[in-house]
């Protein structure tokens, strides 16, 4: 992200600290800021450059306040707290400002410190359990196939202008989200996409941003160890639809989920659906699968002239992430026919769906997805099932540690239902027992009974190895859950690993002895 990189737009105009005191409800701003002026904000004190305010906020492990030395000798000009982190502040020499919540004060002053970058851009919000980062840069895609200079923001990739830059969260802290927003600016990017995450939602990372178009693409469960329940979760989604962070909505309301943000919504809504008999202002009709993709026709059930669109990826997911794009840009007033040029013109999208192997006649059709929720692993092995009209269907999956203990039986029937072999490996066990995460896997794969092969294989690499021993020509081998992740931490190590280079190997390997088909 920028603050840890040092990047910092050149022109923010900074403010006052005596405005940032007033912003955040202090009132007794010590004498000793009056006067002072605040040109960055930094949230981690390893990133604090000269004149910055440095949050120190409370954190899962520690706070951020027994930084405050660390953050003052780079130069940190003020400091903002709570009452705890005051505490243990009293003796150094900058002002400290303090208030009761610090983390849901720091959106608006970082925007006002920055100089409320997201105002001069066009800015296109995503959220939902799944299809976030595709949505994204299916929209990215287009506005630069239109002509438009863009950012993108998201869990694969940050980018501003045809800078890349790495993406340590879906969603940056508000800090460094509002000063990338200012570097965009800077750079003369006139639109950005970006996926905003239940957790950004909740954690005030998003605040002081309001985005022009919203839109929510799914809901199911995942993420309830920061939750604990599925109606605190759809809270959490729930306030991208508020005028605070929006002005339009684009809701797909296929699910319970999205029929619950439509209704709850305050901003202007237009409905989408993959059905007619929904009720939906747009629906999807008249598929045509090939392959090279899907083409399809979205219509309104006004006025406006329907929409002959392309999705390149497979699945009838990601017909629906498509819709989800074109409506979102045309609501932002993007010209119908730049939208149909523009998605059609889009590719694939790092870790989802991501062909390996494209099927040659002698070996099987690879694909790595970020599948890792029961309604996603469902949907991709769906997709791929119309793929293998007389061989098998293989799926590689494991559960991370760490999250959600609650959908890992979910994810494991979900692939005992769809594919015909599944491996059960690790993913990112983290912190927790790999073989006990392994176990609540293959528990819910084998309560589903039928005539699936379930087999388990606790070293990832070995699995994906022996899934392209298993598969033959004619196959469709689904390696699931990591996508474009490049580490697999276990026991508290990161270790490098990429499903997508592990897969490679496996079959350069396979074509170098010979497999035979």
């Amino acid at each position: 992200m920028p603050t840890p990189a040092g990047l910092r737009p050149a022109t923010a105009p900074g403010a006052a600290l005596e405005t940032l005191a007033a912003l955040a409800g202090v009132t007794d701003l010590p004498l000793a800021g009056r006067g002072l002026w605040v040109s960055g904000v930094a949230l981690d004190s390893r990133a604090v450059q000269p004149g910055d305010l440095y949050a120190a906020l409370p954190g899962s492990h520690a706070h951020g306040a027994e930084h405050v030395g660390q953050a003052a000798g780079a130069g940190a000009v003020a400091v903002l707290t709570d009452p705890q982190g005051a505490a243990r502040c009293a003796d150094l020499t900058v002002p400290i400002l303090v208030c009761p919540h610090p983390r849901a004060v720091l959106g608006p002053l970082a925007a006002q410190v920055y100089g409320h970058p997201a105002r001069d851009l066009l800015v296109l919000g995503v959220t939902g359990t799944n299809g976030k980062t595709t949505t994204t840069f299916l929209l990215d895609a287009a506005l630069r196939a239109a002509g438009w200079r863009t950012g993108l923001i998201g869990t694969v990739q940050t980018r501003i202008a045809d800078t890349h830059l790495p993406s340590l969260h879906t969603t940056p802290e508000a800090p460094d989200l509002h000063c990338l927003l200012a570097l965009m600016r800077e750079q003369a990017v006139q639109a950005c996409s970006i996926e905003v995450s239940s957790q950004a939602l909740a954690q005030h990372r998003v605040d002081a941003l309001v985005v022009d178009v919203a839109g929510f693409t799914s809901f199911s469960q995942d993420h309830l160890e920061l939750h604990g329940d599925m109606a605190s979760y759809l809270d959490a989604k729930a306030l991208l639809f508020t005028p605070q962070h929006s002005r339009h909505a684009v809701v797909v309301i296929d699910d319970d989920g999205g029929r619950a943000i439509a209704e709850r919504a305050s901003v202007p809504v237009t409905t989408l659906s993959a059905r007619e008999d929904t009720g939906a202002d747009w629906w999807v009709h008249d598929r045509l699968t090939d392959g090279h993709g899907t083409c399809f026709v979205l219509s309104h059930r006004g006025a406006q002239p329907a929409l002959s669109l392309r999705c390149a990826l497979p699945g009838d997911f990601n017909v629906m992430n498509t819709a989800l794009a074109a409506l979102m840009l045309v609501t932002a007033g993007i010209d119908g026919a730049d939208v149909v040029d523009g998605l059609a013109q889009a590719e694939g999208v790092p870790g989802r769906m991501e062909r390996v192997s494209a099927g040659a006649p002698d070996e099987p059709l690879a694909i790595v997805d970020y599948a890792h929720t029961p309604q996603a692993v469902a949907r991709a092995l769906h997709a791929l099932r119309t793929m293998v009209p007389a061989g098998r269907l293989i799926v590689v999956l494991g559960a991370r540690g760490d999250r959600d203990p609650g959908k890992r039986a979910g994810m494991g029937a979900a692939a005992a239902t769809w594919a015909d072999v599944v491996l059960v490996s690790d993913d990112n066990p983290r912190s927790e027992d790999p073989g006990a995460i392994r176990a609540a896997v293959l528990a819910g794969a084998r309560a589903v009974g039928g005539g699936a092969t379930i087999l388990e294989v606790g070293e990832r690499r070995d699995a994906i190895r022996q899934a392209v021993d298993l598969a033959g020509a004619g196959d469709v081998l689904l390696v699931a859950g990591k996508g474009h992740e490049q580490g697999q931490e276990v026991g508290g190590v990161r270790h490098p690993f990429d499903d997508r280079v592990e897969l490679a190997r496996a079959l350069a390997q396979r074509r170098t002895a010979g497999h035979p088909t």
